[in-house]
């Protein structure tokens, strides 16, 4: 199946020069079809799905160590001894020569009554290290779904911009008919003839730039959402999305940002484990039975005679030495956690900046689009005006090849704009948190990564005495400190 749909991929984004100029797939694709197939299909977001399921065992493995160990041994042995000379015994005159067998089996069971909290500490530095992953799959989700806005809006672009240079092309294909009309009966001279087989040529060679931009569009839109572009919908405002203000868009990435979050969650991961490495200096108690069966033969018959053995007791550890180990590693985790609170202030000013730059690139690009579409509606009508005049004499062939000239790139200029301000929303989208498949397809069936914690919490190991070692585990404990946002308003009072 993969092969397959991996060929496909290929087929579809070799054959997007293919396609362009030829009649558009009969089908009609909105933003929204592209993005609920690139967010059920998307290799990158599926990668690190898979990569966040990985993560959620971590929290089984550290449970793990209120659970139970059981182990068991089987061995079996073989002695064969030979007394004497090789002539033998001097009295008997044969050698003496010793065969026999020893069985032994054992089960030890081995139950973690007190760690001091290390158990405790690790699980809730793996909870939080999926918590950042989490965060990691949105800030991909969103990088994702980027593209394929981005992509989108390119391939509307590059097929409008194909049908500006198309009609440049035919405009000034009659332009010059005109003019070898003209200059046949003595109205313009050569001179004019060439201005306009001239910007006949450049027209036809942007026309074969804009054509091949449009298949590059195309492979791109292809290799993030998994097919060619078909009939593509305008795409719808999102308006609704969008803060009304750069103020409200700073307080939702404070709250949202998923860098921001992540960043939270690694610090609380090696706040966790600054306690788990400061645990290693308690004692731990643990409860072992062990069932022992062991037996020897003279006669190599394994189950010849067997002795039965079952102990059982509780046992203490104190950790007296250990040559500066773990205080080498407390100090490491402490290291580790002042690192990870000071990157939340720098993921804090990127969010800030990312806020700041796509707020102020969005009202830019609406300012740029007002213009232009001013700009393309006085272009048109002086175009026009001057086509007129130069019929009655009144222009020249190079007036209504330049009115001409900045009219198209007026109308470049216009659907250049509208792609700027559509991309530069979904910007704003992502900055603040927002650009998410459960914001743009609320109809899509979204993927739920609680779905795979929950399923592995239930998984093959747990014990109904869990809980209570858990309680256990917690006293005297060491404490996790606050986080770094809540020691400042702790000082500030």
């Amino acid at each position: 199946m993969f092969k397959s749909r991996r060929a496909g991929l290929l087929a579809a984004i070799c054959t997007a020069g293919l396609i362009v100029g030829t009649a558009g797939p009969a089908f009609a694709e909105s933003l929204a079809d592209a993005i609920a197939l690139a967010y059920q299909t998307n290799p990158t977001l599926r990668e690190q799905r898979a990569n966040l399921r990985a993560l959620d065992e971590s929290v089984v493995q550290a449970r793990a160590g209120y659970r139970p160990e059981v182990s068991a041994s089987v061995g079996y042995n073989i002695a064969y001894d030979r007394f004497g000379t090789p002539q033998g015994n001097a009295l008997t005159g044969f050698r003496d020569d010793s065969r026999g067998s020893s069985t032994s089996a054992g089960i030890v069971l081995d139950q973690p009554l007190y760690t001091g909290g290390r158990v405790r500490s690790q699980i809730s530095a793996a909870r939080a290290d999926v918590e950042t992953g989490r965060q990691n799959l949105r800030t991909v989700e969103a990088n994702v779904l980027s593209q394929v806005i981005q992509f989108y809006v390119d391939v509307r672009r590059d097929i409008e911009a194909l049908r500006i240079a198309d009609e440049n092309v035919a405009v000034l294909q009659r332009q010059l008919d005109e003019a070898k009309a003209r200059f046949e009966v003595g109205e313009i001279t050569r001179t004019d003839v060439a201005q306009a087989e001239a910007r006949l040529a450049a027209a036809k060679s942007q026309q074969s730039a804009a054509r091949a931009q449009l298949a590059i569009s195309r492979a791109n839109y292809a290799s993030v959402v998994g097919q060619n572009p078909g009939d593509l919908e305008a795409e719808p405002s999102l308006a609704e999305l969008l803060p009304s203000t750069i103020e409200e868009a700073f307080e939702m990435a404070e709250q949202n940002n998923p860098g921001l979050l992540a960043a939270n969650y690694a610090e609380q991961a090696s706040r966790a484990r600054v306690a788990q490495a400061k645990a290693a200096t308690r004692p731990t108690i643990g409860l072992r039975g062990q069932l022992d069966v062991s037996g020897s033969s003279p006669t190599n018959d394994p189950f010849d005679d067997f002795d039965r053995g079952v102990s059982g007791g509780v046992t203490l550890s104190v950790p007296l030495f250990t040559g500066g180990q773990i205080s080498s590693a407390i100090r490491q985790a402490q290291e580790q956690n002042n690192a990870d609170a000071a990157a939340i202030e720098g993921a804090r000013r990127a969010a800030q900046q990312d806020v700041a730059q796509a707020w102020n690139q969005l009202q830019n690009a609406r300012a740029a689009l007002v213009s232009n579409e001013e700009q393309v509606r006085a272009a048109r009508i002086a175009f026009e005006g001057v086509r007129q005049e130069a019929q009655v004499g009144l222009r020249t062939t190079l007036d209504v090849l330049n009115a001409q000239q900045e009219l198209r790139a007026a109308e470049l200029a216009l659907i250049n704009a509208r792609r700027d301000e559509y991309l530069a929303s979904a910007f704003v989208l992502a900055a603040i948190g927002k650009l998410e498949a459960r914001w743009l397809t609320p109809d899509q069936t979204l993927y739920d990564p609680a779905t795979s914690s929950r399923k592995v919490s239930r998984s093959f190991g747990w014990v109904p005495w869990e809980p209570v070692v858990g309680a256990v585990d917690n006293v005297l404990a060491p404490r996790v400190g606050p986080a770094p946002d809540e020691a400042v308003k702790t000082a500030n009072k």
